[in-house]
């Protein structure tokens, strides 16, 4: 029944990834519209919001909706919030994120030298998940596990974009919870404002006040 009438090719699904049909200011648009009508306190909205971003931040790819939910809970925010927050993190932001978060975790943990080469930091990922799928099958196949290169992603990639993402995405959480909740908070209040005067409701009090009067 929610099923696509054609079924899009992985080369298609790539190029919507990348650059929405609708284009990114469209999905920019949709997503902030979500965020300002979500049905709780701006506060809690927000604080779903900065729980996404952080996660954005995090080399958990596949996780982060999971995770963003997770931290909305002990925040105490909105997890719809927080999955819509995630969108921070978005083909055209990544490559950023994750060259920065690289090259800031190396010099953190002491590799200043290190430079983000010209692979793919997503093949990198790709390549692991492989790595880790072959030796999960070899523990119940003839064949010889090997985690060499698993490790050497571990330390060389998958712990510096943990250490280096976490300082910017905290810094980015908490400034989008502080930008976010006095925008969603005076859209409310106006939204409020505009059903209570809406022409309809004014007719109904003056009715009702006109009835209460003797």
């Amino acid at each position: 029944m929610f099923k696509r009438r054609n079924k899009m090719s992985w080369g298609r699904w790539f190029l919507e990834a990348v650059y929405p049909k609708a284009g990114w200011r469209r999905v920019a648009s949709y997503v902030a519209h979500r965020l300002r009508r979500l049905p709780d306190s701006s506060h809690k909205i927000a604080r779903g919001i900065a729980a996404g971003v952080l996660v954005s931040f995090s080399p958990f790819f596949g996780l982060h909706f999971v995770l963003a939910a997770l931290l909305a809970l002990m925040l105490r925010g909105n997890v719809a919030a927080a999955l819509l927050g995630t969108f921070f993190g978005n083909p055209l932001t990544f490559p950023f994120i994750a060259a920065g978060s690289l090259s800031l975790g190396h010099w953190i943990l002491g590799d200043g030298s290190y430079v983000v080469g010209d692979a793919s930091i997503f093949q990198m990922f790709r390549y692991a998940t492989a790595d880790f799928w072959f030796n999960f099958q070899a523990l119940f196949t003839p064949a010889q596990a090997n985690w060499t290169d698993m490790r050497l992603f571990l330390s060389d990639v998958f712990l510096p974009y943990l250490v280096g993402g976490m300082g910017p995405g905290i810094i980015l959480a908490i400034t989008s919870y502080f930008v976010s909740q006095p925008l969603i908070s005076a859209y409310q209040k106006r939204r409020k404002r505009s059903w209570l005067n809406h022409p309809r409701r004014k007719s109904k009090k003056l009715q009702k006040k006109a009835d209460e009067d003797p």
